[in-house]
């Protein structure tokens, strides 16, 4: 069993991906636990389907395609702040709208660069974390870096304003301001897991992780925690799923972390559906209730 555990190490390529896998786990689990309390997982998936034609147009122009993805993404969020605030259009439908858009765009400008190119960047739709090189786990250790450095920085203002914003706004927080913030530290974060998950796939390792914990715990902090450490074990686990298993590891990744909300969702004490159903029997059962 050990020697199992051991044989991925002596690879090169396997010390990088996991080193992404664990990094990427512990961010996305981190920053999706504020998507998946104030319910807005469609923004995620909008930003993450938005940085398509940005490291699209990176790659053709020659410039880093994590910096191109960047832009892209933020330009769809201030996109659709734009349509919100200027418009009668409501944020879902604003997201749809823009997150359509923005993928198509993309899908089309990758299609054109197959044509005189012979590379493949569908692995940014999927993942190819194998694939990853050392200046790529630099790049995405400097974004989790600073990502969690500003959520802990910021953690209290994020926290009122996540369960709060009305009241946040009437103490005086910039809301606008830490709504954008909050924006760019998604986009950065799906920036960060495109080698590994893929943009598609990326909002599973968002919001499962969180959502998974959030059956477990109450507060937001042991959300985060038991996310993250959820999100790194998922990682870690398909990982090693896709190495022993010849799978692609994004997809295994995501069904580790998918099937452990399953589990979570069955067997949880406070919200298992299994359990509370068991309890329900029970106290029927002392009542007399058939």
């Amino acid at each position: 069993m050990l020697n199992q555990l051991i044989e991925p190490l002596q690879y090169s390529f396997m010390q990088r991906s996991l080193i992404i896998a664990v990094l990427v786990g512990l961010l996305c689990a981190v920053v999706g636990s504020y998507l998946m309390v104030q319910r807005l997982a469609l923004l995620g998936d909008a930003i993450s389907h938005s940085v398509l034609p940005g490291l699209a147009i990176a790659f053709m122009i020659g410039a880093n395609i994590f910096v191109g993805a960047f832009i892209a993404g933020m330009i769809s969020t201030i996109a659709i702040a734009f349509i919100k605030t200027r418009s009668p259009i409501k944020e879902d439908a604003a997201m749809g709208i823009v997150f359509s858009a923005f993928f198509a765009l993309g899908i089309t400008l990758i299609t054109i660069i197959q044509k005189s190119n012979k590379i493949d960047l569908n692995h940014f739709l999927f993942g190819n974390i194998l694939g990853v090189t050392i200046n790529e786990v630099r790049d995405t250790a400097i974004i989790a870096v600073i990502v969690l450095a500003i959520i802990c920085l910021l953690y209290k203002e994020l926290l009122f304003y996540t369960f709060d914003p009305l009241g946040a706004k009437a103490a005086g927080l910039p809301v606008n301001k830490l709504n954008f913030g909050l924006m760019l530290l998604i986009a950065l974060t799906i920036v960060a897991s495109m080698k590994a998950v893929g943009v598609i796939l990326v909002l599973s390792l968002l919001i499962t992780p969180g959502a998974t914990a959030y059956l477990l715990v109450k507060r937001l902090y042991e959300v985060m925690i038991l996310g993250a450490i959820i999100g790194v074990i998922s990682s870690i686990s398909g990982m090693y799923l896709s190495y022993f298993y010849n799978l692609p590891s994004g997809p295994a990744i995501v069904l580790v972390v998918s099937g452990l909300f399953v589990l979570a969702l069955l067997f949880s004490p406070r919200h298992g559906i299994l359990i509370s159903h068991r309890i329900k029997k029970q106290t029927n059962e002392e009542l007399g209730i058939k």
